[in-house]
């Protein structure tokens, strides 16, 4: 037997080449990585990692013994350039090829980039792995000054850290509020309002048209449509991420925005397999498909690819849920608003814990909880058993989750 390839060091790879061990399967697995360091944890990447609370062995997937001790072989700092279904190999920039059993495709996704003037320049950054963590820490000492272009979650953590390391943040954001694509109103107020509070500064409904060098040939300024020139020492491009798919595209396989999977996060080659960001995967409780960017999503993946290879039962469908953390504020969300049509909110923003919940007439689909664990973890339950609740008790404060749902 070749065994098992998988292609992509991140999360999602990293955890089901763990898994495949810990469900007993006994075969040959590679992990190939394009960067040179072992799989590793990317939420913190923006977060503690970015402040200097976290080194690199804290964001560590599994100890630098594991691979060994596990017959794992790890192969740091190695292309795959293409998967020749035929051959039942994926072949290496450096000429070699890895043959295969099976494939699984978790390469993941990279910075969608922005096609203007400038966006190559020295200074100009994007933030998806340690080496880009690194960079832009390096660049937020305490004076300097960061425009963030892009105000989803990234960005408006990236703008937390470079306040917490005594640098100045703007956030230049196309749309009229932040979060504009992933977030209620009323989130996205409480978050503007929030970072204010802590210095960080706003260009709302702006288009930028260029980045600008300075005497150094480094980004000096960033360009608006409206005469605007907002300087900085250090720009951070987030505008969202696109997969990399291009290793399924080429070999054939279905990709609609990423690699099309059953719920088993196997494609139309049962050979081949795909997990995480990269994936374009079925949500079973919104009855449809779609691409999430999220640690737990390349859990569940994780999961449901090493059970169908060994032959387990499939684990149970997930909802999916993600979380920011920005200063004190925890925000942790559970669900997609799919199909929702009202907006229910509990509790005060003004105290900074609250929850705003989406729902499909008495059916929760979504919930948005600041400093609300209660609130979060009950939903998570809600939504996946479509448990139709009570939405006067719903926005009572005093009624217990518990008892929302009677």
């Amino acid at each position: 037997m070749s065994g098992i390839v998988i292609v992509g060091g991140g999360h999602a790879g990293g955890s089901v080449a763990s898994l495949l061990r810990l469900y007993g399967f006994e075969g040959a697995v590679t992990v190939v990585g394009e960067e040179p360091v072992a799989p590793y944890q990317r939420p913190p990447l923006s977060k503690a990692y970015l402040k200097g609370e976290a080194d690199l062995s804290a964001l560590e997937l599994k100890g630098e013994d594991f691979y060994a001790e596990h017959d794992v072989t790890l192969l740091t700092g190695v292309r795959a350039v293409e998967l020749d279904r035929g051959a039942r190999a994926v072949r290496l920039l450096d000429g070699g090829a890895l043959p295969y059993d099976i494939c699984i495709l978790a390469t993941g996704a990279r910075p969608r980039r922005l096609q203007l003037p400038g966006a190559d320049l020295p200074g100009v950054l994007a933030l998806r792995t340690v080496l880009d963590a690194d960079a832009l820490k390096a660049a937020l000492v305490p004076g300097a000054r960061l425009a963030v272009v892009g105000g989803g979650y990234v960005g408006l953590e990236a703008a937390a850290g470079a306040r917490a390391l005594g640098a100045e943040a703007v956030v230049i954001e196309r749309e009229a509020r932040v979060l504009a694509r992933v977030a209620c109103a009323r989130l996205s107020a409480f978050y503007q309002d929030r970072h204010r509070r802590e210095g960080v500064e706003f260009r709302l409904e702006a288009e930028v048209l260029r980045f600008e060098a300075g005497a150094d040939g480094r980004v000096a300024a960033v360009q608006l449509a409206d005469g605007e020139r907002v300087a900085c020492t250090a720009a951070l491009v987030g505008v969202g991420a696109v997969p990399n798919d291009e290793l399924a595209r080429a070999a054939g396989l279905s990709c609609p925005n990423g690699v099309a999977v059953d719920e088993n996060a196997r494609t139309e080659d049962p050979a081949v397999f795909a997990i995480g960001d990269v994936s374009w995967r079925p949500l079973p409780v919104y009855d449809r498909a779609f691409r999430l960017e999220s640690v737990p999503n390349a859990l569940e993946q994780a999961k449901q690819a090493a059970a169908a290879i060994v032959g387990k039962p499939r684990p149970p469908d997930e909802t999916p849920w993600f979380w920011s953390d920005q200063y004190e504020v925890k925000l942790q969300i559970a669900g997609v608003p799919f199909d929702a049509d009202e907006v229910l909110l509990r509790g005060d923003p003004e105290s900074g814990r609250f929850a705003v919940f989406h729902l499909a007439g008495d059916v929760i689909r979504a919930v948005e909880a600041v400093n609300a664990p209660a609130e979060f973890l009950a939903s998570r339950q809600l939504i996946a058993r479509r448990t139709p609740v009570s939405k006067a008790a719903l926005g009572d404060p005093a009624v217990s989750m518990k008892a929302v749902a009677a």
